[in-house]
């Protein structure tokens, strides 16, 4: 904390990020499996589907994980707060997915081809995509959500 008792800036864009990653990350868990389960593609490959799955259910968790805060510290009406958190995650939220996705396209096109589900390597190239999300979405996050 400063003197005036905020938090310095570099603090509030962690944990604005820290929110933003948990809804990508949750919803990038739950639903790689999903595809995989139900075997769906797009254009041919299971990875396109993916992307479509996971940004969606990464989007849905993401703007939960804001509103609920937003809501119970503000205490302001469900469509208001709905707003704030839309506004407040869709650009980090958008570019932690493309950071993940960058990264599962080059493990899946050039690395390891149609790694299965229940790979471990699977997982692992995963959770650096994560990483790599993680980082690309630091910059648009908006500090203080």
């Amino acid at each position: 904390m400063d003197v005036h008792g905020k938090k310095p800036f570099w603090k509030s864009v962690f944990v604005s990020t820290t929110h933003c990653a948990a809804g990508c990350d949750l919803g990038d868990i739950i639903g790689a499996p999903i595809v995989s389960w139900a075997g769906w593609t797009l254009f041919g490959s299971r990875l396109y589907a993916e992307f479509v799955v996971l940004f969606l259910l990464a989007y849905i968790f993401g703007i939960a994980f804001q509103y609920l805060p937003i809501r119970a510290m503000r205490g302001i009406p469900r469509k208001e707060a709905l707003i704030e958190a839309i506004n407040a995650d869709t650009l980090a939220l958008t570019a932690f997915e493309i950071g993940l996705f960058a990264w599962m396209a080059v493990v899946y096109f050039h690395f390891v081809p149609r790694p299965e589900m229940n790979s471990p390597i699977y997982w692992f190239m995963m959770q650096i995509g994560m990483v790599f999300g993680f980082i690309v979405s630091f910059p648009p996050v908006k500090p203080g959500m």
